[in-house]
């Protein structure tokens, strides 16, 4: 899957939790994420007062994406056999490295409890 599908496939997907996602998918998402906040930190830098923390372009931003990466993580858990209630492990240090290395875990190349092996 390449960048441009992987956002689409994402943001069609805004708020499904079911399925399957490849580690192509759920990565080009967050690098599209990382773009995007790039971005609108560098507006907010030109647009609003660059001396304080607020980021009005950015914090909008975070939250309109906050959603899709939750579900796209969820699928991408369920692409290796977790479920994506695992993100939750998130809250702790030990646990976000854990969850890292599910995410980065190769596809399961065969059916599971969540679904179809997802196509490429």
């Amino acid at each position: 899957m390449n960048f441009q599908e992987s956002i689409e496939k994402c943001l069609k997907n805004y708020a499904n939790f079911n399925g399957r996602a490849t580690r192509s998918e759920y990565w080009f998402f967050i690098l599209f994420g990382i773009l995007v906040s790039i971005g609108t930190i560098i507006l907010d830098l030109l647009f609003f007062d660059s001396s304080g923390t607020y980021s009005p372009l950015n914090t909008i931003a975070a939250l309109g994406l906050l959603i899709p990466q939750l579900s796209a993580a969820c699928r991408r858990l369920h692409d290796v056999g977790k479920s994506g209630w695992w993100q939750l492990l998130y809250l702790t240090v030990i646990g976000g490295i854990v969850v890292l290395i599910w995410l980065v875990t190769d596809t399961i190349k065969r059916k599971n409890q969540f679904g179809p092996v997802p196509k490429k």
